[in-house]
């Protein structure tokens, strides 16, 4: 139970993150509130680690930072996708992709979950899916970019949960700390390489130290979740986060849930009951 509850502390927090980060990323450059966001997350866990419980190892930083690697992938093109307006296109392939890579490496691993989790999987994907789906999203060309933003944005995020379940139990937030920081250094890169700002030069860009630091707490309560045992159940479980991002939206700009969201709602509240009861 406790893994649940980890998880899906780690999905409210990326989610808050999420809009938070779409919110400013209108306003200004995407990748530097991204970069802010993990630049910022990233030096609050290295000054934390001292003074915190942990003793990692060489294989557990190396690990965070090939995490860190997807997490900036993931980050700088979900963030530039909802700064372009398409997070009905970009949100669900992201948060799809976020579920399935650390899946498909957990078997590779030689996990086998139980058949309710595996009934819980098959609530969860397309109930992310539609929970992020907008019918009303862009025309065409807006979709294609935002078809790659997604795909890109989840093989980051998922590529991220893999790396961060090889960390050892015990090894502390040094590893979360490598893993912003090599995540800062990506979205710089990708920026760099597509010809965008990425340096912070107003307020909404700093802002996104907020949304890191939401990012950082959910980060580490998925690599907790994931360091008793399962990497499939918090990979899951985690990766509702757009249910998350969607009811904020609601709640706050008073944004209306469309029938196929609340269906996606409901099979996401399936999949959190089936994969606990596994």
């Amino acid at each position: 139970m406790l893994v649940v509850v980890l998880a899906l502390g780690g999905a409210a927090a990326y989610g808050v993150a999420d809009f938070v980060g779409g919110l400013l990323s209108r306003r200004t450059s995407a990748w530097a509130v991204a970069f802010t966001a993990a630049l910022g997350a990233g030096v609050l866990a290295v000054l934390a680690a001292p003074f915190l419980p942990g003793s990692p190892t060489a294989h557990d930083l190396w690990w965070g930072a090939a995490g860190g690697v997807g997490a900036g992938v993931g980050t700088g093109f979900l963030y530039r996708g909802l700064a372009a307006g398409r997070m009905g296109v970009v949100a669900p392939i992201s948060g799809v992709g976020a579920a399935v890579v650390p899946v498909l490496v957990a078997l590779a691993l030689g996990e086998r979950p139980d058949l309710l989790v595996w009934v819980g999987v098959a609530c969860a994907l397309p109930g992310i899916w539609l929970v992020a789906r907008d019918p009303r999203g862009p025309a065409s060309g807006g979709a294609a970019a935002g078809v790659l933003d997604g795909l890109l944005a989840g093989l980051g995020f998922g590529a991220q949960f893999a790396a961060l379940g090889q960390i050892q139990e015990g090894a502390g937030y040094l590893p979360l700390g490598v893993n912003q920081l090599v995540g800062a250094a990506v979205v710089a890169a990708l920026a760099l390489g597509t010809r965008a700002a990425w340096a912070p030069r107003d307020r909404a860009a700093y802002g996104g130290v907020v949304s890191g630091l939401l990012g950082l707490a959910a980060t580490a309560a998925f690599t907790v979740a994931a360091q008793r045992g399962s990497l499939t159940v918090p990979a899951i479980l985690t990766s509702l986060y757009p249910a998350f991002t969607i009811l904020l939206a609601a709640i706050v700009l008073r944004e209306r849930i469309l029938r196929d969201q609340a269906l996606g709602l409901a099979l996401c509240g399936a999949a959190v009951v089936l994969v606990a009861a596994g």
